[in-house]
Formats: structure tokens, C-alpha cells, sequence
């Protein structure tokens, strides 16, 4: 797996810290710094996510496709998942995550309780590389809602 972030800004423009990463997939994500009002040659312009907002939506995306995959392999009904992400920063740099809490919300016709639960935990525990390296610095929960259609 490969990736190449460039930056697309300089120091005689107001965004200086705005970059785009281009995957070995052949996609691009652009991310963005937050305006600094102090110094704003040191900070972005809002037009795009911050890079450890990537860092978490990437997470939360690895976390739900293990979620479905491992409900569709089991033949449920699922319809829907979503997950909502919420972090906690350390204060001083470097400002790594501390607490995430991930809320599934899942939708599906009789989809057992259990079985929300086991797939979230095998994402959790097993499958998910991004949650199983991001829990080595963070405390890790989890909850999910089961919406029944």
C-alpha cells in the first residue's frame, strides 16, 4: 500500500498548510489545516478535512466495512450501518487520540442483537487494522443501536 501527500500551498499564499494525498488506488483526499488567526501564513483556509479527522474517518470506514461484511457473511438482512466517531485528544503534542467511542447504528430485518455485538467485536479485536493500531494509544468503546425495518 502506497500514498503520496503533496502540499498545495506556499508561504506567499493566505493557505499555507492545505495538501492533497494521492492513493496507490488511484484516489484523491484532500486535507486542510485549521485557519490560524495568530499566524495565518502557519495555518489553512477550512476547505477540507484535518488530517487526524482522515485519521479517524479512515477508522470509522474500516470498522463499519468489517461490521457489514461480517453480518452479510452470516446472512443477515442488514440494510444500513453507520458508525459516529467521537475522540479525545492529549493536550500537549504530541496530540495523539486518548478515548474514541464508536456508535453503530445498524438497520436490517431480524438481524439478533448477538449477532451486531459478535461482528463488532471480531472488527474490534481481529480484523479491524486501523482500530486494532490506533487502541495501542486510545481507549477503544463501542455501542451500537439495532434499527429493525
Amino acid at each position: 500500500m502506497e500514498c503520496t501527500v503533496s502540499w498545495t500551498g506556499n508561504a506567499g499564499t493566505r493557505s499555507a498548510m492545505g495538501f492533497v494525498a494521492e492513493t496507490g488506488s488511484g484516489h484523491v483526499l484532500t486535507m486542510d489545516g485549521a485557519p490560524d488567526a495568530a499566524k495565518p501564513q502557519n495555518g489553512g483556509q477550512n476547505l477540507a478535512p484535518r488530517p487526524m479527522e482522515t485519521v479517524l474517518a479512515g477508522t470509522g470506514g474500516c470498522t463499519a466495512y468489517d461490521v457489514v461484511l461480517i453480518l452479510k457473511r452470516g446472512r443477515h438482512a442488514v440494510e444500513g450501518c453507520s458508525v459516529k466517531l467521537t475522540s479525545e485528544r492529549a493536550e500537549t503534542d504530541p496530540k495523539v487520540f486518548t478515548k474514541i467511542h464508536m456508535h453503530f447504528t445498524v438497520t436490517g430485518k431480524g438481524i439478533p442483537a448477538a449477532a451486531v455485538e459478535r461482528a463488532i467485536a471480531l472488527s474490534h479485536d481481529t480484523y479491524c487494522s486501523a482500530s486494532i493500531m490506533l487502541g495501542k494509544m486510545a481507549e477503544i468503546t463501542t455501542s451500537f443501536d439495532l434499527i429493525e425495518r
